[in-house]
């Protein structure tokens, strides 16, 4: 007992990093049993316009502008002074507390304008580019509009949950995300052996956005009290503070598009949904592992935010390595697993290979996913100082890994894409990314030292 306690301890998983590998083991448990259900009950055609809803879903960033990692970072801060007593509600420092609120009231308003764009922009874009591909019997137009709207909702939930986080209640945040991939996969499956087919996405969001509301209005009402009723006397100055770091990661985010999402979109547009449906269904099991990966860093992006506010560093780099270390053992090891299964459904001519890509370009993804993983876990480190310099890096990378996948996967279908990506991530951003965190941890943390 006391190796695998050590084990533990060595490996830093703590209350809120086991609920985030368990949402990311679930995930991939559910993979294979999603899968067999959609290759049984939806047809190659439908599964195409399925991930493609989900990747045109990711456009949200164009109107969200990277704000809610702005707001854990921000709010780690001043949590540093703050704590919950026995009745979940915030005490300490009155001007933290003052700060943590306006921080708050901001980012709700803020939020409520994005919410209202999203819905009314990428519902009516996603429904043109999704109309160029028409196919009789595919009824997609009422699920694609419904989806639309529920995902709104849960956008306008977002800030409430990234400020839970930035206030170091990493593990209740982090147990409901179990809870809601688990009933979003359940309800999914249920929908689809009703034979509701592309239903299936709007009925997962629609748990997953109840639950959240549970968390914000039930869970967390006392919490979230003061933000509504308190007045204040000190304040977060948007423009001031806030801003010089949310611009530069909205455009990262603009662009972060054409880095995570855009595969399954161009593979529609230039090979049909067939060839879509394939990238989405392969693209969704990899994002799950490198989010599995990311538990060990996302996790402890508050406490990162804590120790540079205390100016410890000794602590933040013992803490950073472990957990980056543990990171890409897990990354490599899933990628290795995954890869070797797609092989095994080749080999042995199994249907369930022909909903996914062949093993040569699933080999090139996964390969750059595992690089990429070195690259989210110094972009973490960095962005916890309140800072973004991987900026004018993101705007290149970002065009750069864009137009290879476009043009390449025009002439080369997914091995053209899974060619771009790779190759952008190689001779670009993981040498640069790299030279650039080694110069901003030295300069930084000798000029607070």
């Amino acid at each position: 007992m006391s190796t695998v306690n050590n084990l533990i301890k060595w490996f830093g998983i703590d209350r809120g990093i086991a609920y985030a590998v368990l949402s990311k083991i679930w995930s991939l448990f559910a993979g294979p049993i999603t899968l067999f259900l959609i290759s049984f009950y939806l047809s190659p055609e439908v599964q195409g316009f399925y991930y493609t809803f989900l990747s045109l879903l990711a456009l949200q960033s164009f109107v969200e502008l990277g704000f809610y990692i702005v707001v854990t970072q921000f709010a780690s801060h001043e949590w540093a002074k703050l704590e919950l007593d026995e009745e979940g509600r915030i005490i300490g420092d009155p001007n933290s507390l003052s700060r943590l609120i306006s921080l708050g009231r901001l980012i709700f308003k803020w939020y409520l304008v994005v919410s209202l764009i999203f819905i009314i922009a990428i519902g009516s874009g996603g429904y043109h580019f999704l109309s160029q591909q028409p196919l009789p019997g595919i009824n997609w137009e009422a699920p694609w509009l419904v989806l639309v709207v529920i995902a709104g909702f849960q956008l306008w939930a977002m800030p409430f949950l990234s400020l839970l986080e930035g206030c170091n209640q990493v593990e209740s945040v982090y147990r409901f995300r179990f809870i809601q991939t688990v009933i979003g996969s359940l309800s999914a499956w249920l929908i689809m052996s009703l034979g509701g087919e592309l239903w299936m996405a709007p009925a997962s969001s629609a748990t997953i956005l109840l639950t959240s509301l549970y968390l914000i209005l039930v869970k967390y009402k006392d919490f979230f009290h003061p933000f509504f009723s308190q007045k204040i006397s000190s304040v977060i100055h948007w423009k001031d503070e806030m801003w010089p770091m949310q611009w530069r990661l909205g455009v990262a985010g603009l662009l972060n598009y054409f880095i995570y999402s855009i595969y399954t979109p161009v593979l529609f547009h230039f090979h049909g949904p067939v060839s879509a449906g394939k990238m989405g269904m392969t693209w969704t099991i990899i994002m799950t592992l490198s989010s599995l990966a990311m538990a060990w860093i996302s996790t402890k992006v508050p406490k990162f935010g804590i120790l540079i506010a205390e100016k410890n560093y000794v602590e933040l780099d013992r803490l950073f390595f472990r957990s980056s270390i543990t990171s890409l053992l897990v990354i490599c090891s899933g990628a290795i697993v995954f890869w070797v299964c797609i092989y095994g459904l080749n080999i042995y001519k199994i249907s369930l290979a022909e909903r996914l890509l062949s093993p040569f370009p699933t080999f090139l993804f996964l390969v750059g996913i595992c690089l990429s993983q070195i690259s989210q876990c110094q972009t973490a480190y960095l962005r916890a100082h309140k800072k973004e310099p991987f900026f004018v890096l993101n705007i290149l990378y970002s065009i750069v890994n864009g137009s290879l996948v476009w043009f390449l996967a025009e002439k080369y279908d997914s091995l053209g894409a899974a060619i771009g990506y790779l190759a952008s991530q190689v001779f670009l951003f993981l040498p640069i990314g790299t030279i650039i965190w080694i110069k901003c941890r030295s300069e930084w943390h000798k000029l607070n030292a």
